[in-house]
C-alpha cells in the first residue's frame, strides 16, 4: 500500500479518467468483472464507517458499496462539502483568486497620488509577485493504493472467470481488513491549541477505485482508496484527518494488507507464499509458489522495460545513478537512489490507454502462453488446484515462548536500521515476520501481531517519560491518553546508548595520532582520481588530521563531497 496526498479544486479528476461509460454486460456478481466488455474500470463505490456521520435523516444515505458520482467527487474532494447535499462540512478548503483578480483588487488599492515611474514600477512589481504565486490549495484526501504481489496480478489476468472473481474477492477483504485497522488504531483528529491533544472520530468517508492494469497494460490488480481529508470528531464538529499519525502509520498498514492477503487467498484460493530475496536495503518480498519469474517479468514492463526498447523503471534509475557517479565521483545514498527511482518513475510515465477487461485479458493469455509454453487459464487453474499444505493457525497456537522469541527477532531487526522507534516500527517489523505464517482469521493474526508488539516494547527502553498528569476519565484511551497516545512513545535499547557513550569517549580521547601541517597540505594540494578537493575540504581533513582525537566528526550537507574527502 502507498499513499499519495491528493490537493483540494480537481485533484480528484485522474479517478474519473479510467471509469467505463455505460454499463456492463458480464453476468457476473463482482463488480470488478462485471464491465468485462466495456473500456475502462469499473465506477468508484462508497467505504468507510465515516459515511453514518453524512446521514442528517432528510436525504437517502450513503452507504458502502454505492456507487460514486462525478457530482459527489466535485463536492467532497473539491470543495470540501456535503458528498450529496453540498452543505458545508466544517471549513470549506480555501481558494486563492485567479492572479488577474488579485492584481486588479490590489491596483485599486494603490495611493491615488502614486504617478509616473514610481507607478509604474510598482504595478510591474505586484504583477511579478502575483504571477509568481502557487496557487494554494488544501488538502482534500489521501490516495491509499493497494497493489498486491506481481504473482497475483499474473494469475488474475490469465485465469478464467471464476478464479479472477475470487482472487479480486481476496484482494478487496484484505484491503478491508487493513481500512478497519486504520479505522480502529490510526485514524483521528486533533483538538486544541496547536493540535495538542487527539479525538476520536466516527470513522473515515472514502471512494474505491478498482483498476486492472498498469500503465505498461500488464495486468495489475489494484485500487484506489481515496480517504476524505473531512472527518467529524466524537464532539459533533467537522474537523481535518491527523495525517501526520496516518504517514507515521503508512509502512505499518502496507506490511498488514500484504499479510492480510496472504490469508484470504490461502483460505480462497489453496496458494502458498515463498520468500523473495528483492536485494540489498530491501524488505524480503513474497510471491505465490509456481509462478515462474519469466512470467512476473514479461508483466512487469513499467518496471523493466518493454521487448520494443522502451526503458523501464529500473533501467532510467540505473542510467541516472551512473550519471550522479560521474558527476560527483561517488555513490549515491540509499536516500538519494529513492529520490533517483522516484525521478525515473515519472520520466517513465505514459498516458494511460483505456481497454476492455476482455482485450486485455485476452493479449495477457496470449503473452503468457509464450512464456509457458502451454494454455494459461489451464495453469492457472493446475496451479491452484494444488493441496494446501499450510496449516491454518489460530492466535492460541502459539505459546508465550515462541511470541517471546518472535518479538527479540523484530527488535533485533529494528535495531539494526534505527536507533530509536515507536508502535508503527515495531508493528511494520512483526507483520513480516509472521508473514510466513497462515492464520484462520483476521482476528488471529491481529492478536498474535498485539501480543509480540507488546513484548518488543515491553523489552526496549522507554525514552519518553511518563505521563503524569491527572486527566479526565475520557481522556484516557487504552494504554495512552490524548495527549500521550502510544504511537507517539520512542524507545531505543541499552545496547545504543552503550554504544553511543564509547562514541562520545571516543571523541573526546586526545590518544590519537596528529599528522604536521605540512604532510596534510601536501596531501590535500593534489587531485584525487583528477578531482581537486575544494578549500572547505581541504580544511576538513587538515582538521582532522592534525585534532589527535580517537574520533573525528565531520557533518556536511548531501553533495558537497563528504565521501570525496577518504578517497
Amino acid at each position: 500500500m502507498t499513499i499519495r496526498v491528493m490537493s483540494s479544486g480537481k485533484g480528484y479528476e485522474y479517478l474519473l479518467k479510467s471509469v467505463v461509460v455505460g454499463d456492463g454486460d458480464r453476468e457476473m456478481s463482482s463488480p470488478l468483472t462485471r464491465y468485462y466488455t466495456e473500456s475502462g474500470c469499473p465506477p468508484g463505490t462508497w467505504v468507510g464507517t465515516g459515511l453514518m456521520s453524512l446521514d442528517d435523516g432528510r436525504t437517502p444515505a450513503l452507504v458502502e458499496g454505492d456507487t460514486v458520482t462525478e457530482e459527489h467527487l466535485a463536492r467532497l474532494l473539491g470543495e470540501g462539502i456535503h458528498p450529496v447535499t453540498g452543505e458545508k462540512l466544517g471549513k470549506r478548503f480555501p481558494a486563492l483568486q485567479p492572479p488577474r483578480e488579485r492584481i486588479a483588487a490590489r491596483f485599486a488599492r494603490l495611493d491615488p497620488g502614486l504617478r509616473g515611474e514610481a507607478r509604474e514600477e510598482t504595478v510591474q512589481r505586484i504583477r511579478e509577485e502575483e504571477l509568481a504565486k502557487t496557487p494554494r490549495t488544501a488538502v482534500a484526501g489521501f490516495d491509499l493504493t493497494f497493489s498486491p504481489p506481481k504473482s497475483l496480478s499474473a494469475i488474475w489476468g490469465v485465469a478464467d472467470a471464476g478464479t479472477q472473481a475470487l482472487i479480486a474477492q481476496a484482494h478487496h477483504a484484505a484491503m478491508r481488513d487493513t481500512i478497519g485497522l486504520l479505522e480502529d488504531r490510526v485514524a483521528a483528529t486533533r483538538v486544541g491549541a496547536g493540535g495538542i491533544a487527539q479525538m476520536p472520530i466516527m470513522g473515515v468517508i472514502a471512494t474505491a477505485f478498482d483498476h486492472y492494469d498498469s500503465r505498461a497494460a500488464d495486468p495489475q490488480l489494484h485500487t484506489h482508496v481515496v480517504v476524505s481529508n473531512k472527518v467529524q470528531g466524537e464532539d459533533g464538529r467537522w474537523r481535518s484527518l491527523d495525517s501526520r499519525r496516518l504517514h507515521k502509520a503508512t509502512v505499518a498498514l502496507s506490511a498488514s494488507y500484504n499479510a492480510f492477503l496472504t490469508d484470504h487467498t490461502a483460505r480462497l484460493l489453496g496458494v502458498e507464499w515463498v520468500p523473495v530475496d528483492r536485494g540489498k536495503d530491501r524488505n524480503t518480498g513474497w510471491e505465490i509458489e509456481g509462478v515462474p519469474a519469466a512470467l512476473i517479468a514479461e508483466f512487469s514492463r513499467r518496471t523493466t522495460g518493454g521487448s520494443d526498447g522502451a526503458e523501464g523503471i529500473e533501467q532510467v534509475k540505473n542510467r541516472l545513478i551512473e550519471q550522479y557517479v560521474a558527476e560527483h565521483g561517488r555513490q549515491p545514498s540509499a536516500a538519494t537512489v529513492a529520490i533517483l527511482r522516484q525521478q525515473a518513475t515519472l520520466e517513465t510515465r505514459p498516458e494511460k490507454e483505456l481497454h476492455s477487461l476482455a482485450d486485455l485479458t485476452a493479449d495477457w493469455r496470449e503473452r503468457a502462453e509464450l512464456v509457458l509454453g502451454e494454455d494459461a487459464p489451464t495453469w492457472a487453474q493446475h496451479l491452484l488446484d494444488r493441496d494446501a499444505a499450510e496449516a491454518r493457525l489460530r492466535a492460541d497456537d502459539l505459546g508465550l515462548e515462541q511470541i517471546d522469541d518472535l518479538a527479540s527477532v523484530v527488535l533485533m531487526e529494528v535495531a539494526n536500521r534505527r536507533a530509536t522507534w515507536g508502535r508503527w516500527n515495531l508493528h511494520a517489523e512483526t507483520m513480516r515476520q509472521i508473514m510466513g505464517v497462515r492464520f484462520a482469521t483476521t482476528s488471529d493474526r491481529t492478536r498474535v501481531l498485539d501480543q509480540i508488539v507488546a513484548y518488543a516494547e515491553a523489552e526496549s527502553l522507554r525514552l519518553t517519560p511518563e505521563y503524569d498528569r491527572a486527566l479526565p476519565a475520557h481522556y484516557l484511551d487504552g494504554e495512552g491518553n490524548r495527549f500521550q497516545p502510544v504511537d507517539r512513545v520512542a524507545y531505543s535499547s541499552q545496547d545504543i546508548l552503550d554504544a553511543e557513550q564509547r562514541l562520545l569517549h571516543h571523541s573526546q580521547d586526545e590518544t590519537g595520532p596528529s599528522l604536521t601541517a605540512r604532510l596534510v597540505a601536501r596531501h590535500t594540494s593534489r587531485k584525487i582520481r583528477g578531482v581537486r578537493l575544494d578549500p572547505d575540504q581541504a580544511a576538513a581533513i587538515t582538521r582532522i588530521a592534525r585534532s589527535g582525537l580517537t574520533l573525528d566528526l565531520l557533518v556536511g550537507p548531501a553533495g558537497s563531497g563528504n565521501t570525496t574527502c577518504w578517497v
